[in-house]
Order: C-alpha cells, then structure tokens, then sequence
C-alpha cells in the first residue's frame, strides 16, 4: 500500500519513465526497449531491486561512459549450436536480445545450443531472460558473473560475484517455472537498497573488511564481502558460474570487473551464458506427464510451494494496481530524464 512518501505508478508509466531517463543520458533508440523492458520486468514481479532503484545507475554510468549507451552487440555461430555475442562496452539486455533472436530455432534444429555474452554489463534479473526462451518451448538456463564479493569458503578476500544461476521450465499449462538464485544468500542489490533506506541489513547476509559478520550495509559494500548460501556449497556455485559465465566466455573475471555500483573503473566487461535446450528432444512424449507428476507432487503437499509463486502473483497484482515507488527514488530519476 503506497504511503504518503511514495506515488503509485502503471507498468507503463514506468515504462515511459524509464525510457525517457535512459534516452536523456544518451542511451540509443535500439537499446531503450531491452533496458526499460527488464525494469518493467522487475518492478511488475516485486523484485524491486532490479526495478527503478537501478535506474539511476544505468543512467548514471551511460551519462560517463561506464556503459555505452549507443553500442551495438554483434554476434558470430563458429558451429551450429554455439552463438557468441560482444556487447561492445554496451549494456547486457540489447545483447541478449540479439542473441535470443536465434537461439531458439538453433536449440530446434540442434536440440541444444548455448549463447556466450561477453565485454558486458548488469543484465538485471536473470529469470527474465532464461523466462522468454521458456515462452518458446525451450528448457532454459542462465549464468551470469558479476564484480568480485564472495570470497573462497574459508578465506575472506572476494574472487567470485554473487554470480546467479536461473533455469525456467515451459510447463504445459500456465507460465513456465522459473528459478533464479544468487550464490550468495541475498543478491548484493539488497544491500544496496538498505543502505538507500537507511536500514541495517540482517545477520548473516554479509561480513565486514575483516571478515566479521555485520549488520551495517555500509560496511558490507566498503571492502566487505556476501556470505555464500550454504557455506561452500554457494562459494562452489560461484565457481561454478564464474567458469561458464567467465572463463569460458572470454569476459573479464569477477576479480578484475569495475563495480556494478560505482563510477570507478572503466566498463565492467562481465560475462552471461545460456543455454536452451528442446524438451522433446531428450525427454521424449513424456516429458510432459513426468514434469506435471514431479510438480504436481510438491505443490499439493500441505505446505509445498514450488518457486516463482510469489513472483507470478505480484506480476498479476502490479498489472491491476501499479507499483507503489518511493518520492525521493521518483524524484532522482525525473532529474536523469531532464539531464
């Protein structure tokens, strides 16, 4: 429920908004509709993190050049499963988008294929993508590495990013069942959000310069590092990530990336991998019965939900009421669009 601070907005006028704040900081016709599309994305599904509080951001690093605005992402097939794409310096989602552009009808042909991102930047949520090729019919999933903030299990200086992992599932009825989770237990997005409200983040989400747990954001995101999920289970996810979305892609390391929240440093250069996969291909006529028992049997249990739930239902509510976006975060962002 909005309070007096904040003012309720459409999807499409966050749409709008977005689109004008990004085209003032200099950010091309052709890449307007892939960014303003993955903040819609966000804010409709409740993941506000993603939504319009990264919007400064992504105006502010096209405004000095941390991303390029007006690049334009080539892609090259060295074989018939396999697509490359150079984001060129520029922002992740029109990159992407080129690369969805074929994917689908190569994973058809091939039964599978993988797309390798690389020189890129924050994709957003990446539930988003691997959703969209799940609308095709297509099993998906998505790594993605992003700037050095886990640390190896055990030691305390950062090698990996949180370095998310998300897989969406086409489902015979109804949308596809999507995944998505960070390596460490909260995205470090969260973080930033507290520190913009001025709230203490909870125990266990991050440790200080020394490796101490902390509750203070500020100290978490000044030298500080995530704490991995599952102790070395998530610092192994992050590894994992970090060799496809990395080191087999050709995108800087976590280690070497400029920050996602910063001017510092040139452009970040982090990489993405996807891969699609055609269902009935490997699974054959079956595939859907066996899919449909499998979920069937978590989510008629008392208690069992399968994930994504919560993300479907806010997308139904913020399409019938709109989202409810702080003042202050409106007012930094209307002061991008008349830059």
């Amino acid at each position: 429920m909005a309070t007096n601070a904040d003012e309720t907005l459409t999807l499409s006028e966050v749409r709008a908004l977005a689109r004008r704040a990004l085209a003032a900081c200099g950010v091309t016709e052709a890449n307007l509709d892939p960014v303003a599309a993955s903040v819609v994305a966000a804010e409709a599904e409740g993941i506000r993190s993603h939504g319009l509080a990264r919007l400064p951001t992504y105006c502010e690093h096209a405004r000095v050049g941390k991303v390029d605005g007006a690049a334009e992402p080539v892609a090259e097939r060295p074989s018939p499963g396999a697509l490359k794409v150079d984001a060129r310096d520029g922002f992740a989602h029109p990159a992407i988008d080129l690369g969805l552009g074929e994917l689908p009808d190569m994973a058809r042909e091939t039964g599978i294929a993988a797309m390798a991102v690389r020189n890129s930047y924050n994709c957003g949520v990446v539930g988003y993508h691997v959703e969209r090729l799940a609308d095709r019919g297509l099993l998906a999933l998505g790594f993605v590495n992003a700037p050095a903030s886990i640390a190896p299990f055990g030691a305390k200086d950062p090698v990996f990013g949180t370095n998310p992992v998300a897989c969406a599932v086409p489902r015979p009825d109804g949308a596809p069942l999507v995944i998505d989770q960070s390596s460490s237990v909260v995205a470090k997005s969260e973080i930033v959000v507290h520190k913009q409200k001025g709230e203490a983040i909870p125990e266990g989400w991050a440790l200080d310069a020394a490796g101490a747990p902390t509750t203070d954001p500020e100290a978490a995101l000044a030298g500080g590092t995530m704490v991995p999920f599952g102790g070395h289970k998530g610092a192994n996810q992050a590894l994992l990530v970090e060799l496809l979305a990395a080191v087999l892609t050709g995108a800087t390391l976590s280690l070497d990336a400029s920050s996602f929240a910063t001017n510092d440093g040139g452009p970040p250069r982090t990489g993405q991998f996807f891969i699609a996969m055609a269902p009935e291909t490997f699974g054959g006529s079956r595939y859907p019965d066996r899919l449909t028992r499998l979920l069937t049997a978590v989510s008629e249990q008392d208690g069992g939900r399968l994930p994504g739930e919560g993300r479907l239902a806010a997308r139904a509510r913020t399409t019938r009421a709109g989202v409810a976006v702080p003042a202050s975060l409106l007012d930094t962002i209307r002061r991008y669009a008349v830059t």
